[in-house]
């Protein structure tokens, strides 16, 4: 298996820019892609806010990227555009459709950009609530400002992500360093491979109180 530094440049930017085109949520071919020192920076326009978000988490799949930079720009032209009393309303409906989203999430629009407020219970419900109105038509951008409410103490959010780690079949979770500060869970280590990464990241994710994960595991050859 590679290590991530293995990898150049030009190979991480023709592997975003494939899995981009792979992509069918993505109908622009206005997207360029640069990558320097592991850094990919996307640069373009798409007609839709979804398409954007897509864009970004293709470039994130890719191994050997460290970050990613998304200067995308959502392009509203003709049949695209809405107003932002259309937006609100729209979002107001696909908020209360959704059956993982609690019925008492804020809404605000302001230049085709949707502010999401209020309180859940779970990372799930604030995420879910960020992708039933991402889809929208005339949405330029979303900021999903839903906090996560949690009468856990730090010690017991740990407790629960190491635990849900030893659930999801680590041969090596012993070697995977877990730490929480405030809302915020850190993950550090090494492990055999990329999807392992990303189930320990979103293990993290499941616990409740946590908003933010840092994620500090390596791939490394053993």
């Amino acid at each position: 298996m590679s290590h991530f530094s293995e990898r150049t440049d030009s190979q991480i930017q023709q592997d975003v820019m494939n899995e981009i085109a792979w992509d069918a949520s993505i109908s622009s071919n206005q997207v360029s892609v640069l990558a320097h020192d592991g850094i990919v920076t996307l640069r373009g326009s798409v007609p839709h806010y979804f398409e954007k978000s897509h864009a970004e988490a293709a470039a994130q799949r890719i191994a050997g990227v460290r970050a990613v930079v998304d200067e995308i720009g959502v392009d509203l032209m003709g049949s695209y555009e809405r107003s932002d009393e259309q937006i609100a309303r729209a979002a107001i409906s696909a908020l209360e459709w959704s059956s993982s989203v609690p019925k008492d999430i804020k809404v605000t629009v302001a230049n085709g950009w949707i502010t999401l407020r209020g309180e859940v219970d779970w990372h799930y419900q604030r995420n879910a609530a960020k992708n039933s109105v991402s889809r929208l038509m005339g949405v330029c951008g979303v900021n999903n400002e839903i906090s996560i409410k949690s009468k856990l103490q730090p010690s017991d959010i740990k407790t629960r992500i190491e635990e849900a780690l030893k659930r999801s079949a680590f041969s090596e979770s012993r070697k995977i360093t877990v730490s929480v500060r405030g809302d915020k869970a850190i993950l550090s280590g090494n492990l055999h491979s990329f999807s392992e990464v990303e189930t320990a990241r979103d293990a993290a994710w499941m616990a409740p109180g946590i908003m933010r994960v840092e994620n500090n595991l390596r791939v490394s050859q053993w």
